[in-house]
């Protein structure tokens, strides 16, 4: 269905039945993604007194336990509440789900051991776009990144200036397909996190970061509309899914 929808000052055209799903789901066992060093989830059916809670075993219903870390096991959006001693819980400051949306793909540069995403790559890509959300596809991009091990594997990260530039240029929803914008051993100091909510001025307690994105080779470089959807956690990140429309033009 192609509908017409007036966001703020433009009038955008889109197809409500082409969703472009670009969340890694949540699955028990080995073969989920993970990162920061802990166990797979489990999504087993509780045991009472009277068997197995498995209409499989028998019961008359599926009651299964889920036990996660959304920031290692999956889609997660978080808040600037994942680096702070005062508690800002997702559910309450992402109030708005629908956003501008600019998708681009990056090669990272190789410095040293590292591979990094610098400012200067950033700024090529999006030039002078205004938008309010950014989404970065990685190349190499292969479905292996869906279930990836990522614990010791010192992935790509981005440089404190490439985060700077992006919250110069107004974005304040950035998605990644990576476990962390910052890099994985980094004595904890989280220069990129801090630098992108600005922990040191204003800090910008509407903006979110998802990682574990993927997003497929299929879908162009371009603007979308963006919804941005969250589990109602209260909590400094929750699972998410966020989907992507095509602008038609």
């Amino acid at each position: 269905m192609i509908t017409t929808i007036q966001y703020k000052s433009r009038k955008l055209k889109i197809d409500l039945e082409q969703p472009l799903d670009i969340s890694i789901p949540i699955k028990g066992g080995n073969s989920n993604v993970n990162a920061w060093y802990i166990d797979p989830p489990k999504i087993e059916p509780e045991v009472f007194e009277n068997g197995i809670i498995s209409v499989e075993k028998g019961a008359s219903v599926n009651f299964n336990t889920i036990t996660f870390n959304p920031h290692s096991h999956g889609t997660h959006t978080e808040t600037v509440g994942h680096i702070t001693k005062q508690k800002y819980s997702i559910n309450k400051h992402l109030k708005q789900f629908f956003f501008l949306a600019e998708v681009v793909t990056v090669a990272p540069e190789k410095r040293g051991e590292d591979y990094i995403i610098s400012a200067k790559q950033l700024q090529f890509a999006i030039g002078n776009k205004k938008r309010e959300a950014l989404v970065i596809r990685t190349i190499p991009n292969t479905r292996d990144k869906k279930t990836r091990q990522y614990s010791n594997a010192n992935w790509t990260y981005f440089e404190e200036d490439a985060i700077k530039l992006l919250v110069k240029k107004g974005i304040k929803h950035l998605l990644v397909d990576l476990p962390s914008v910052d890099k994985e051993e980094d004595g904890g100091e989280l220069k990129v996190h801090k630098a992108f909510w600005n922990i040191e001025g204003k800090v910008r307690k509407d903006a979110t970061i998802t990682e574990f994105i993927y997003v497929s080779n299929k879908i162009e470089d371009g603007a979308y509309f963006l919804n941005l959807q969250i589990a109602p956690f209260e909590n400094d990140a929750t699972p998410s899914k966020p989907v992507l429309y095509k602008i038609l033009e």
